[in-house]
């Protein structure tokens, strides 16, 4: 089981005008049991329909199948087209899960025309499956970057290029669907009521996993586990629960409104990026208070960021991510004199001791972290860590007194864009 550590938060650690007092986390914990219950009560009556997409059988058992029909045909390419929920999520996956035996995973989530000529031009099309992954089906980045890649199948399969692509959308309607109906494509589907940025558990998140030949059963297991204990009533014992209350007393008692997400791990740099986006796209809807979230990555970060978040002011907090179980990749023995402190020492525990560096830093400098560490990096651990995040967006909506669901601002700009495609825009 994951865990989280809140303790350099806490004003014991980093003194309590600059962390958060007892008596400020025990009145929160009293309004939080008060939001846990109401969201179990509300999953009673259908809300929040994402939070059960793990347990949901049959959409896994043909995840696979369909996975499985597509790898028996040898294919040695997958081309992800999809942005937002749909692309981040996939990029996580592939990050951690893509190896020397797996397909190549090529993620289409720009419309870039240098990155997309160059792609158009390496991508062996003969043996590429093109998964196009759309809620609304109407996506203009996505549509327009798939109607290239229909281009390039068609002309080298003929009329047998519908039968590698397949399609995540929704059941009921949009451009996408159509399409497929027309075409002869498959098609996946996420449920109407699940928004994009929290289809991770539905086969936005699946798909790319068995098509990674990873274990989808056991991160569904694992989402199902963090759940029971996210169920829990006592905030100290429900880790969603415990996180959304420091970010929330962060923020609004001690005006550290950035939220810095920083894995001490390179494969989890887009899960970073998908957090961002979960707390962006759900929580940016108040002038007054909301999380403003930030994705880094340690060590890289470190030589960027780090003197601002030690002398600059005082907006931020860390929530670092890492994994305990690494690989034994040493340092060589033989080394310049200088640098024999390190010599004969795993990357894992330079990784460690740079991680230990910057997080004793900053209590010394009364600046608050939190640490969720996995005990390692599987299917498993990340199914928890998905989950965990997405409940916790659920009860932050319920401590700031927002709607964590859709997102008005940004269809905006998206009605703006195809106004000026159409013709109709200055």
């Amino acid at each position: 089981m994951l865990h989280l550590d809140i303790s350099a938060t806490l004003g014991s650690a980093i003194t309590p005008s600059r962390g958060i007092p007892d008596q400020e986390m025990k009145a929160t914990g009293a309004s939080m049991r008060r939001y846990i219950e109401d969201f179990l009560k509300e999953r009673e009556t259908g809300a929040h329909p994402w939070s059960m997409a793990p347990y949901d059988q049959k959409t896994a058992a043909t995840v696979k199948e369909i996975a499985a029909q597509a790898l028996a045909g040898g294919i040695r390419t997958v081309v992800w087209i999809g942005i937002g929920g749909s692309g981040l999520g996939p990029k996580a996956i592939q990050e951690i899960f893509e190896g020397p035996d797996t397909a190549e995973f090529i993620l289409l989530d720009m419309i870039d025309p240098a990155v997309l000529d160059l792609y158009m031009r390496i991508i062996d099309w003969e043996n590429a499956l093109v998964v196009v992954a759309s809620k609304s089906g109407e996506t203009l980045e996505t549509m327009s970057a798939f109607f290239l890649c229909w281009e390039r199948l068609e002309g080298a399969l003929k009329e047998r290029a519908h039968e590698r692509v397949i399609a995540v959308t929704d059941p009921l309607g949009g451009a996408l669907r159509r399409f497929c109906l027309e075409n002869g494509v498959r098609m996946l589907a996420i449920p109407p009521d699940v928004g994009g940025r929290f289809s991770i558990f539905t086969p936005v998140g699946l798909l790319p996993l068995a098509l990674l030949r990873a274990d989808t059963d056991r991160f569904l297991l694992g989402a199902k586990e963090i759940d029971t204990l996210c169920q829990n009533k006592t905030p100290e014992d429900n880790p969603a629960a415990l996180l959304a209350a420091v970010q929330f007393l962060l923020d609004t008692r001690r005006d550290c409104p950035v939220r810095v997400i920083m894995p001490y791990a390179q494969r989890l740099e887009s899960v970073a990026r998908w957090d961002q986006q979960m707390i962006a796209e759900s929580l940016g809807k108040a002038e007054t208070h909301n999380p403003i979230p930030l994705a880094a990555i340690g060590t890289q970060d470190q030589h960027s960021l780090l003197q601002q978040w030690m002398a600059g002011p005082r907006a931020c907090w860390h929530l670092f991510i890492r994994e305990a179980e690494k690989p034994p990749v040493r340092v060589p023995g033989n080394v310049e004199e200088s640098f024999g402190f390190i010599a004969g020492k795993t990357f894992g525990e330079l990784l460690d001791a740079c991680y230990e560096g910057t997080s004793r830093a900053l209590t010394g400098a009364k600046r608050p972290h939190a640490t969720i560490t996995l005990p390692t990096l599987d299917e498993y651990h990340l199914g928890q860590l998905f989950f965990l995040f997405c409940t916790e967006v659920v009860l932050l909506g319920k401590l700031y007194r927002i709607d964590p669901y859709g997102q008005p601002a940004v269809e905006i700009g998206k009605k703006i864009t195809k106004e000026i495609l159409s013709g109709g825009g200055a």
